[in-house]
């Protein structure tokens, strides 16, 4: 029997390989589970998912979540009196993805390439909650870099399609960052695809200024001097 729980792009509970349909209250304490990463009181699960209840009515609805995940007859939650924490049976995407980005930001020549599709997709999307957001934020930021590197590492072994899928894949999660954009600019320029590398560069400094109001780096417009220079010498 397999349980895995998916995270990224929204949320999904597969119990060998049958989507499992749950209300929002035990997604809800299932996703919390699984960002924790350990056994957490019961007390602080319930005043962290329901804030606006009282003690007894928090409790009543964790209870209320715990006994719908009963349901579908599959270990998803180990709970104790005290504590609960997701089974350790169960496979959750966010990380793998978490365990897939530090592996890309191993040192250098330690590093293992993986799969820029293992980072693609956002923590619940659709979801506002405060604990959610925390972790939104600091795994895009993981992501990112690991796109980076990743893209950096295949740019070095010339392998320019994959290079340019994984910077545009850092690039969807931040349409403004000028360190993908440099990335994916010096891998259409290795390619040799000079018209592309200054197109790229003109359609994201456009949309820099009319945005943030800001200016390419001082990095960016060496990387344009670079690059017309060469272009000038192909010519």
């Amino acid at each position: 029997m397999s349980v895995r729980l998916n995270l990224l792009r929204g949320f999904e509970l597969l119990c060998d390989d049958v989507r499992v349909s749950l209300p929002l209250a035990s997604q809800r304490l299932l996703a919390f589970l699984a960002l924790q990463q350990r056994p957490m009181l019961r007390i602080y699960v319930a005043g962290a998912l329901w804030l606006d209840a009282s003690e007894s009515r928090s409790y009543a609805n964790l209870r209320s979540a715990l006994w719908r995940l009963r349901q579908p007859g599959h270990p998803v939650v180990v709970a104790t009196p005290t504590h609960l924490a997701l089974h350790d049976d169960v496979e959750v995407d966010v990380h793998l993805a978490i365990e897939s980005s530090r592996r890309a930001l191993a040192p250098a020549g330690t590093g293992v390439l993986v799969d820029g599709d293992d980072l693609a997709g956002e923590l619940l999307p659709d979801w506002y909650d405060d604990w959610v957001e925390d972790d939104r934020r600091r795994l895009r930021q993981l992501r990112l870099h690991a796109l980076e590197a990743i893209a950096e590492q295949l740019l070095e072994q010339g392998r320019f399609g994959q290079a340019v899928d994984a910077s545009l894949l850092a690039i969807r999660i931040d349409p403004l960052r000028e360190s993908a954009q440099r990335l994916l600019i010096r891998t259409y320029a290795a390619e040799g695809n000079w018209n592309e590398a200054l197109d790229q560069y003109r359609s994201w400094s456009r949309r820099l200024r009319a945005e943030t109001g800001l200016e390419p780096s001082d990095r960016m417009h060496a990387l344009l001097d670079d690059l017309l220079g060469r272009v000038r010498r192909a010519g």
